[in-house]
């Protein structure tokens, strides 16, 4: 039993609806201004735990320690 040619039109636009809803929110996703803007808040939210933080300064410290170790020796 053919399909009437209305139907199949009509089939055809609701995948066109469908995948163009897809295409817009892959882009919306892939958005590279969106992603840096989540990058920032993620590094902002980790940086503000104070275990994080310290463990960042106590790195620092002690890289410059060694530093000026070696640079005075």
């Amino acid at each position: 039993m053919a399909r009437d040619t209305d139907a199949i039109e009509k089939e055809i636009q609701q995948a066109r609806e469908a995948l163009a809803g897809a295409l817009d929110e892959l882009s919306e996703r892939a958005n590279p201004q969106r992603l840096s803007e989540q990058g920032k808040e993620m590094a902002a939210q980790k940086w503000a735990d104070p275990r994080v933080k310290y463990a960042v300064y106590a790195a620092g410290a002690l890289v410059g320690l060694i530093i000026l170790r070696k640079l005075f020796r």
